[in-house]
């Protein structure tokens, strides 16, 4: 065996053996890992088509769905903007993020396992000044906040 077959059948070995780790965990569903992504959904030129690809026909603004820091009023570079959300809704299963004017409106979902906080951050890219909505799934309902965040230079579209 060279050294270069030897590399790959490890490199795919570690891959497999850390996939069967996380699902004898409990940290991936094996059926979710394999359905892929929401095609639908992370293609939505609209937070109504967004939303309805999501499932959530029918939502409510609620103050137990909050952006918390670092979420920024005002992102320096609009191609890095840090984002925080946490919902105190029993029952969340799902976190969403859209940017109303980015060209895929749908930038970041999480599924929420059951027993843990609904709590998460990330960075999502920004085209332009626009709201970001978090959409909360909570006991097969829709909950949302909404807050402007300006971007001042950068974007994923310039």
């Amino acid at each position: 065996m060279t050294s270069r077959s030897r590399r790959v059948a490890l490199k795919a070995g570690g891959g497999a053996a850390v996939y069967a780790l996380a699902v004898a965990a409990g940290l991936i569903e094996p059926a979710r890992a394999q359905s892929g992504w929401n095609q639908a959904a992370f293609g939505s030129k609209s937070v109504e088509d967004a939303t309805r690809a999501l499932g959530a026909a029918d939502f409510a603004e609620s103050a137990a769905v909050r952006f918390g820091n670092p979420t920024p009023d005002i992102a320096e570079n609009g191609a890095v903007v840090p984002v925080t959300v946490a919902s105190t809704l029993p029952g969340t299963r799902s976190i969403a993020l859209l940017a109303a004017k980015n060209p895929n409106v749908l930038a970041a979902q999480f599924d929420i396992p059951s027993g843990t906080d609904a709590f998460v951050s990330t960075r999502i890219k920004m085209n332009e000044t626009s709201d970001v909505y978090a959409l909360v799934n909570a006991d097969g309902r829709y909950y949302y906040a909404k807050k402007q965040i300006k971007v001042t230079i950068g974007g994923c579209g310039g």
